[in-house]
């Protein structure tokens, strides 16, 4: 299949910024949910979004691998580490505040990812990449170290879990990034989420008992199941196709500038000197990654052009034509 990383990146994007839309619906709603139950029903909604976004297809990719049997290990894993993200990282924002553990969750996922994909591919990702990489992250604390987490004690069990949850979508993008080539992001990533959903149902229950929403629950988890769930890793997935895995992890961090952007103009949130400058640099460094994601793409795509291809463009060149002569 042909990549546009063009393409890749400007879905990432989208996603991300339906993704940065998450707290405000929640903050609007001033529901009654646990955070717990807000996460798992928002699996719920969205595993219903992907099965009938599946249906309305009506394609057979929607449901079948298409190229090959899809490995149900890598399903499995990366529903477990769907989970893992949602669970930890509500538990560990509990502990250690909501802006520290905002910063450490969100900013070692590109770390993470930067990593396992050069422990996988055996290439690292240049060094460019690791230099928007460090300045989306280092932004990205900034804005979140700015809000109210000061005066909380320092935990570290909170601050495994932030890692914890980190590393899970890193996992997750990785395996998703392998799914994609054997069935549909829809199919992937309703078979990731159904496991999910199964998953942080029990566990919400036992953290919360049962769940008594009101109706402005049912609206917000109707809205981040379908839209900020549903679409958001539709795109992200399909993305994938495009986009290497490190490179859609850290174009992720474009969800606190839309964020922050709704908590001021929405919300009226007074934002800082230092979120102001955190936003600049997450702005600066998304845009350096996107320059050496293309970068690479340019680079590869000789090496990449088939054979048969090469051969009928030397052969059709005007020189070609005038040797012949």
């Amino acid at each position: 299949m042909q990549t546009r990383p063009g393409l890749g990146v400007a879905m990432v994007l989208a996603a991300a910024a339906l993704w940065g839309t998450t707290g405000t619906a929640q903050g609007l709603a001033h529901g009654q949910l646990t955070a717990g139950w807000f996460g798992a029903l928002r699996l719920v909604v969205a595993t219903g979004f992907f099965a009938l976004y599946a249906w309305a297809t009506h394609r057979r990719c929607a449901f079948e691998p298409v190229h090959g049997p899809l490995p149900w290990s890598g399903v499995l894993g990366a529903g477990i580490c769907m989970a893992v993200y949602n669970l930890a990282f509500f538990a560990g924002v509990r502990l250690t505040g909501v802006g520290l553990g905002t910063a450490i969750a969100l900013g070692s996922g590109p770390l993470w990812a930067g990593v396992l994909q050069a422990m996988v591919t055996r290439q690292l990702p240049s060094a460019r990449w690791w230099l928007g990489t460090v300045a989306a992250v280092g932004g990205g604390a900034m804005m979140a170290l700015s809000s109210n987490s000061a005066g909380q004690g320092l935990s570290w069990p909170g601050i495994a879990l932030c890692l914890a949850s980190g590393l899970s979508y890193a996992v997750y993008t990785l395996l998703n990034k392998q799914l994609v080539r054997y069935a549909s992001a829809a199919s992937i990533t309703l078979r990731a989420f159904g496991v999910a959903a199964l998953l942080a149902l029990p566990a919400a229950w036992i953290e919360g008992g049962a769940p008594a929403p009101v109706a402005a629950d049912y609206w917000a988890v109707a809205y981040v199941g379908v839209v900020t769930a549903g679409v958001a890793y539709l795109l992200f997935s399909q993305a994938l196709r495009h986009i290497s895995a490190a490179t859609g992890v850290t174009l992720a961090m474009g969800e606190p500038v839309v964020a922050f952007t709704l908590a001021t103009l929405v919300l009226g949130e007074q934002p800082g000197a230092m979120a102001l400058a955190g936003l600049v640099l997450v702005i600066a460094g998304v845009l350096v990654v996107v320059r050496a994601e293309l970068r690479a793409a340019r680079a590869q795509a000789p090496a990449s052009q088939p054979q048969s291809a090469r051969i009928a463009a030397l052969t059709s060149s005007p020189s070609s034509s005038t040797d012949m002569a």
